[in-house]
C-alpha cells in the first residue's frame, strides 16, 4: 500500500512508521509477485471474512452479530498448531506473545479539511457549524482537528508551511453528526456590530417608493393587450362623476314624480 511504504523500493513511509512505533507494532513487507505469501495472509482471515460472513443473514443484529463472531473466536483459538514438535492451540500461543498494553491516548494525527465560510460567517464539519469572524464570507479556510482531541482550530487555507497558517477561531468540537451550531461570544459580538453598521436612517427605504407606470409602460402594455394606441396619459380610466351623480339622488328622498315615473 502506498500509505505504508514507498512501492518502488518498499521502504516504509516515515508518517507509517511513527504510527507503529506508537503502538509497538513491527512491520514486514510483503513483496511484490509473491503469490503464496500473500495468500498465506489472507489465509488467516479465511473463517472470518469467509465462512461466517457469508452465512450472516440479513437484518441481524448489532447483538447478534457480535455473538456469532464471539463463537467464531472460540473455534478459532481452539485450532491445533505444532511448536517444536509439541502439540499447542492457537489460544496457547496468542497468551505467550509478549503483546505490549495500548497506550492511553491513540496516534496524534491531524486531519484537515478545506471549507468555505457562509454568509452567516459559519463553517460545516462533521455534521455542525463552527463560527468565525465576520468579514469572510466566501473565504477557503482549512479545519483542523487531531484524533483524540475535543477541540478544533480554523485556520487560514495556504499553501505555505502548516506551522506559518494564522488560526481564525478556536471551538470545542460537539458531536459528528448532531447539527449543533458552536458560535463563540466575540464572534456573535462582532457580526452584530458588522449588521448593525450596514444600516442607516439618513435616507429613506428606496424599496419603499412607489413608482407608477409610465406613459411609455402603458403604451407597451396596451399593446400586449392588442388594443389601439391611444394617448393613455391623457385617457381616463374610470370617471367617478357618474358615481357622484348616483349617489347625491340616493341621498334625497324620492318625489312625487319620481315615484310616478317608477310606477310606469
Amino acid at each position: 500500500m502506498a500509505t505504508v511504504c514507498h512501492p518502488p523500493t518498499g521502504r516504509i513511509l516515515p508518517a507509517f512508521a511513527a504510527v507503529a512505533k506508537c503502538y509497538g507494532a513491527g512491520t514486514d513487507i510483503c513483496p511484490p509477485r509473491r503469490g503464496n505469501r500473500k495468500g498465506v495472509v489472507e489465509k488467516a482471515n479465511h473463517s472470518a471474512a469467509q465462512r461466517w460472513w457469508r452465512t450472516v443473514p440479513d437484518g441481524i443484529s448489532i447483538e447478534a452479530g457480535q455473538n456469532g463472531v464471539d463463537k467464531l473466536a472460540v473455534q478459532m483459538d481452539s485450532r491445533k498448531r505444532k511448536l517444536d514438535g509439541a502439540s499447542t492451540t492457537v489460544a496457547a500461543l496468542a497468551e505467550a506473545e509478549p503483546l505490549l498494553e495500548l497506550p492511553t491516548r491513540p496516534f496524534p494525527a491531524e486531519l484537515e479539511q478545506t471549507r468555505v465560510v457562509s454568509p452567516q460567517a459559519l463553517v460545516s464539519f462533521a455534521g455542525n457549524h463552527y463560527s468565525v469572524p465576520p468579514g469572510l464570507t466566501g473565504a477557503h479556510v482549512t479545519v483542523r482537528t487531531r484524533l483524540g482531541e475535543a477541540e478544533l482550530h480554523v485556520v487560514t487555507a495556504s499553501r505555505v508551511v502548516t506551522a506559518s497558517r494564522a488560526v481564525i477561531a478556536h471551538h470545542r468540537r460537539a458531536p459528528d453528526g448532531a447539527g449543533q451550531t458552536i458560535r463563540d461570544a466575540g464572534h456573535v459580538i462582532a457580526l452584530e456590530r458588522a449588521v448593525l453598521a450596514s444600516f442607516s436612517d439618513k435616507a429613506p427605504c428606496r424599496t419603499k417608493v412607489r413608482r407608477p407606470p409610465s406613459a411609455a409602460a402603458q403604451t407597451e402594455a396596451e399593446k400586449l393587450r392588442g388594443r389601439p394606441e391611444t394617448d393613455v396619459a391623457n385617457r381616463v380610466v374610470i370617471d367617478l362623476a357618474h358615481y357622484a351623480d348616483v349617489a347625491d339622488r340616493l341621498r334625497q328622498d324620492p318625489t312625487h314624480e319620481d315615484q310616478e315615473r317608477e310606477s310606469e
